[in-house]
């Protein structure tokens, strides 16, 4: 810590390049702080610093991380406070560019495994981002001084030292994480994709604005789909569990019944208590299906839905790099299907309409030898009854869907009931199986052709690049993930850059080509850490699904 202000002191009046020297690591009296990279200029990314804090420092229980569930929560905790303290302690912007700033990643309303604070046997470390402050390129000492000295030590203090305190919002917070993971995993032993607890509150406040919805409905579950169950920490639920096969959500306009189908997209993740979806799950294994007109498509056989194309273009091993809302639809089921996807998320307003129905005086009109959809209307019980997928679709004016559901859920100002009795009355003949499409088939093997996923620019050098959050520049490509749902957070778009490059280096003659190659790469970071995709520290990566990863690699576009 001397040596520290020692340093300040010696460079002071100096260059900004000066503040180099301060790289290294300094012991202060509860905690040790290290530069682990120093910006050149205060328009630069800010520096990037990490803090250890020994286990005899910290005072936190041991059971508090005793499994990879509570650790990811307990991390998540401690982020949530350090970046609270920042808020609280540092002055923040102070010169030019960013001087003064100090952040630390964390996430929105999910628990994710990040890489921003990291629990060891021996101690806990804290990465953040430090922009050292200056007016144009002359130091400002005093406020380094100031941010090092001062506010840096209360943030410590404040966020990552528990000796002797109340350690009860902690074991709050890693239990009702832990709750949500188990009931996630009961799901399959009840033969359920979903359950939404009562008392959640699913509306959120706007389209940019993930938190709860002040004074919105509280979802209370009919009683005919109403379950019980007792959680580990928590006691005794009830809600409306969602078993496996077809089920509808209908209503009408602004009833809620996208609200609930978001709320069960997002309930892969694990959330933060209050966020009023903490007891809201899906199966893991559920992926949100849309159209994605103009997305690129490389060699997936969408023959199961759409047939031979005008000039006997076959679709047995389809590409594109400008897909119609149909084909995109197409693709995007059968690349979940290769993952082992057993939920399919369906809206109709993100549809293609000519992709979900046909119906009887369209087929009259255009017979099923001019037509080579085949919607899935016609495959969505085979995609069940065959494979297991079950689906989960939001539809508003397509009655034909109601004669292959296994329930239907109507949304009525916010609350859900069973009309599955009524619709099956109203529903009718199921519709048969239009001809066009070729039998209902998944292929879990397609090659991994390493040319193509080089991150490397023409001048050999490592491109990878997020934009505008869901936009990835890879070496010579570009790839696009807006319309990929289920991805939350930047640092997950981020993690799916690097996986990529890592998959190429390590993975790229896997047997069980490109799925497995990305299963594997993958696989490796949930062992080894995040921190093997990057060759220096980082804290802002968070560890993506599989889903949004192979997402990725299938939407990676031509040279741009």
């Amino acid at each position: 810590m001397q040596q520290l202000k020692d340093c300040l002191d010696r460079i002071a009046g100096k260059g900004y390049k000066a503040y180099k020297q301060l790289a290294g690591s300094y012991r202060f009296s509860t905690f040790r702080l290290t530069f682990d990279h120093v910006q050149g200029d205060p328009y630069a990314l800010p520096s990037r610093i990490s803090i250890w804090v020994e286990a005899a420092q910290h005072g936190l229980a041991v059971e508090l991380s005793s499994n990879p569930v509570r650790q990811t929560a307990l991390e998540d905790f401690l982020a949530r406070a350090v970046d609270r303290s920042i808020r609280q302690h540092v002055r923040g912007q102070r010169g030019t560019g960013h001087s003064g700033e100090v952040r630390i990643a964390t996430s929105g309303q999910q628990v994710l495994r990040r890489n921003a604070v990291l629990i060891e046997r021996s101690g806990i470390e804290a990465r953040l981002l430090l922009a050292l402050p200056a007016d144009g390129r002359s130091l400002r000492v005093e406020d380094a001084r100031q941010m090092l000295f001062e506010e840096l030590p209360r943030v410590v203090d404040e966020a990552l030292l528990y000796q002797g305190q109340d350690l009860s919002p902690l074991f709050r917070h890693v239990e009702q994480v832990e709750d949500q993971d188990w009931l996630r995993g009961w799901l399959s032993e009840v033969q359920a994709v979903a359950f939404v607890a009562d008392h959640s509150l699913l509306p959120r406040r706007s389209g940019v604005d993930d938190r709860p919805l002040a004074g919105g409905v509280a979802f209370s579950a009919p009683d005919s789909l109403r379950c019980r169950t007792t959680l580990p920490h928590g006691g005794e639920i009830s809600g409306m569990l969602i078993p496996r096969g077809v089920t509808l959500i209908v209503g009408g306009g602004f009833h809620g019944k996208s609200t609930l189908l978001q709320a069960l997209e997002y309930g892969v993740y694990n959330h933060r208590p209050a966020d009023g979806r903490e007891l809201v799950v899906t199966t893991a294994g559920a992926v949100k299906i849309r159209a994605e007109d103009h997305r690129a498509i490389h060699q997936v056989d969408i023959s199961p839905f759409i047939g031979t194309l005008p000039g006997n273009r076959s679709t047995t091993c389809f590409s594109t790099e400008n897909a119609s809302g149909s084909t995109s639809q197409a693709a995007n089921i059968i690349e979940a299907l290769e993952c082992g996807a057993d939920c399919l998320l369906i809206d109709e307003d993100t549809s293609a309409t000519n992709f979900m129905i046909r119906d009887r005086r369209m087929q009259q009109l255009v017979s099923s030898e001019q037509e080579p959809i085949t919607p899935l209307l016609h495959r969505v019980r085979e995609l069940y009854e065959r494979e297991g997928v079950s689906s989960i679709i939001v539809t508003g004016g397509s009655g034909d869907y109601l004669a292959v559901a296994d329930r239907v859920i109507l949304m009525d100002n916010y609350r859900p009931y069973d009309v599955s009795d009524k619709a099956a009355a109203l529903a009718g003949e199921p519709p048969s199986l239009s001809a066009s499409g070729s039998a209902l088939h998944v292929v879990h093997k397609r090659s991994f052709d390493p040319g193509r996923f080089d991150a490397r620019r023409d001048d050999g050098k490592l491109r990878i690049d997020v934009r505008e959050g869901r936009l990835i520049d890879y070496g010579r490509h570009r790839i696009d993930l807006s319309r990929v749902e289920q991805l939350v957070d930047q640092g997950q778009t981020e993690a799916i850059g690097r996986l990529l490059e890592y998959s190429i280096r390590c993975y790229a003659d896997h047997p069980d080509g490109l799925v497995g190659a990305l299963r594997q790469a993958l696989a490796d970071v949930e062992k080894q850490g995040l921190d093997i995709l990057f060759p220096w520290k980082v804290g802002h990566l968070v560890l993506p699904r599989l889903y949004e990863l192979v997402a990725a690699a299938n939407r990676l576009r031509a040279e741009v």
